[in-house]
């Protein structure tokens, strides 16, 4: 099929595909974080779709751009610029400004009155042409799965489904990967909760429940999350010393 510009447009071989799509369930879920999920999700899509040479995975926080996971040279460097200048495709899938979870510029060489600053930065960074799918799991935004690559029309509508087949493993992953972590930090709050209140039942002769008291007033009158007040404690300590 023709692509823009008199450009070939990469097809996808379906059945190779989805067997490495099997691959990759296994491989993101047998991350150990949340930032080797991510990075493993923008090394995947530079492996697995064809025409793709550079990824990354964007968020939006607050209106600034947070780069959170890069494979390429080129992406960093993209994202800087997007957030520079509050424009750019992959800035507005983040902040899902359209309401749409994809978009594809099939020729980022040509001027895009969308985005007239980032576009001109684009063409001098060699990007030929994007696409990007918002990554989510339970109504909650991770950011874009952005996908780069240096020639116009490498990325037709069987990419589209591809991104998308992409990215709904990787929210999988990811939001496996997020209840991993919040248990993990949770036993380590719970840890350091009772290790100092083991400290001040000691010095200070108190119950168990007054010794959580003291460590809840402080953290209400000093506005310290609890974990952090624990930390001082035990840091306090002379046993720690």
């Amino acid at each position: 099929m023709g692509g823009p510009a008199g450009e070939a447009v990469v097809t996808v071989d379906w059945q190779r595909y989805a067997e490495q799509m099997a691959r990759l369930a296994r491989d993101l879920v047998a991350q150990e974080s949340v930032q080797a999920t991510l990075d493993a999700v923008s090394a995947a899509a530079v492996e697995l779709v064809e025409g793709c040479d550079a990824a990354g995975i964007l968020t939006v926080s607050k209106g600034r751009a947070v780069t959170l996971a890069v494979c390429g040279d080129i992406v960093e460097e993209s994202d800087r610029l997007q957030g520079e200048f509050g424009e750019g495709p992959c800035f507005d899938a983040a902040r899902r400004v359209d309401g749409e979870r994809l978009f594809r510029i099939a020729d980022m060489t040509r001027p895009q009155p969308s985005w007239p600053r980032y576009s001109r930065a684009a063409r001098d960074l060699g990007i030929g042409s994007m696409t990007g799918v918002l990554l989510y799991t339970d109504e909650e935004d991770f950011g874009a799965l952005n996908l780069y690559s240096r020639r116009p029309g490498a990325f037709g509508e069987d990419i589209e489904t591809a991104g998308w087949l992409l990215a709904s493993h990787a929210a999988v992953a990811l939001a496996t990967a997020r209840t991993v972590d919040q248990l993990e930090n949770a036993l380590e709050t719970r840890h350091a909760i009772g290790e100092a209140m083991g400290i001040l039942m000691e010095r200070h002769q108190m119950s168990e429940d007054e010794a959580f008291g003291v460590l809840r007033r402080i953290s209400q009158n000093h506005n310290l999350k609890l974990r952090d007040v624990a930390g001082r404690v035990r840091a306090a300590s002379p046993e720690r010393g």
